[in-house]
Order: structure tokens, then sequence, then C-alpha cells
């Protein structure tokens, strides 16, 4: 299973746009030339994009494992069984579903809805009190039903490919170390040949590390010198 991991999205918001853009179509590039089909994309909850998880899906037939971005949500939070809490602190009814293209739509009413006693409310909220048959709250919830949705974040598979992302962002720093991201050379074969020239130096780095048994050392050739 090929893993495709992202590198950590931590921009300003107007620039996330555009960079979630470039993403997609790298992406596409990509896959024309080297075949995607079923990979894992692994990246952070900057990329927590409907379009991102429908082309990963649909079109690379892939799985992916980003967190969410709880400023995509506009629900406001459930309780761990999926219920609202009103103003009150009380656990509202669940009362029916409605059925669009893409979501779910759950209606919740107030606990007291059908109750008799004006005293049922602790805070005495204006619904509660409207002389109405079905009296109190009435809220909505928004249940996705995309692919997005249904994907179970908390699952140890979940987490065990996720932590993949860590260790290339470990491995992005000690490229970064390298200092090739200033380009001393100009035309693209020349930037493909010295970025190739520094994985194989990292490469070479942790192999010598592992054939010496100084497992502790392969991260770092300074640290690796000063054992030898």
């Amino acid at each position: 299973m090929l893993s495709l991991v992202y590198p950590s999205l931590k921009l300003l918001p107007p620039l996330m746009p555009l960079i979630l853009k470039v993403a997609l179509s790298l992406l596409e590039k990509t896959n024309k030339w080297f075949n995607l089909k079923y990979v894992n994309f692994i990246a952070d909850k900057g990329y927590d994009v409907k379009k991102l998880y429908n082309y990963v899906r649909n079109i690379l037939h892939g799985h992916c494992f980003i967190p969410l971005n709880k400023r995509n949500s506009k629900n406001p939070p459930l309780t761990d069984d999926g219920y609202m809490v009103c103003e009150a602190g009380i656990k509202m009814l669940k009362d029916g579903k409605q059925y669009f293209d893409g979501f779910i739509k759950q209606k919740f009413v107030c606990k007291f809805c059908n109750s008799k006693d004006d005293s049922a409310c602790p805070i005495n909220h204006p619904k509660y009190l409207n002389g109405k048959k079905h009296r109190g709250c009435t809220k909505y919830a928004i249940i996705s039903s995309d692919y997005r949705s249904s994907i179970n974040r908390d699952s140890l598979y979940f987490k065990a490919v996720y932590r993949l992302r860590i260790e290339s962002e470990r491995y992005n720093s000690r490229f970064k170390a390298l200092d090739f991201e200033k380009a001393y050379v100009r035309n693209i074969n020349s930037v493909s040949n010295l970025n190739t020239f520094g994985h194989i130096t990292l490469l070479t780095v942790a192999i010598v590390a592992i054939k010496l048994g100084k497992y502790d050392e392969f991260r770092s050739l300074v640290a690796l010198m000063q054992s030898a």
C-alpha cells in the first residue's frame, strides 16, 4: 500500500484555499505519470477539505487519514452518544430526521416539550413558557453522509497510519538542515539532482548507523561522527 504524506499546513487563513487548490492539482498531475491508485493520503487537519477526500476516494480509490478541523464544522458540540444539549445543560430528545443529497438534518426538541409543568425548565427559557402544546427549544444538527464523515478517527488503525506523518515531518526537518531550500543552482535538472544527493546523504547516514549498531545516531550525521 502506497502512503502519500503531505507536509504540515500552517498558513494564514487567506492563503489556505490557494494552497489546497495547488495540493489537489499536484495530486492530479502526479497521478498521470505515477499510479496513485489505492494510496493512503496522510495529512494534518489543514487539508480537511471535501474535495481532497472525494478525489482520493472516488478517483484514486484510496483512503484519507486526516483529522477533523473544527473550523470546518458549523454544528454545535454533541454529546459522546450523539445528542445535543440545551442552554440549561439538559440533553435534548431526537425528533426525526430529514434526508437531503449528501447530508441528514437531525431534529432535537426539549426534553419537557410535552410537559404541563411550567417549572420543569430550570432557566425558565422564553421558548418553554410560550403557552403552546409543544413547548421548549428546537435545534438541528447536520449529519454528513459523505466519505469524510464515515472515517473512524478514533480507531487504532487510523492512529497507526497517521503516525507516519510525524515520522515524515522528522525526515523533512533533517532534510531542511542540509540547507537545500536555497536554490544554489538555476535549472530544474540541477535542482532535482541536488535534492537527490540530499536524500542519498540522509539514507547513507541511516544505513551506516544501523550497520554500526548505533541506532540512536541514525538521524544525525554530526551525532554519528561524534560517536565514531
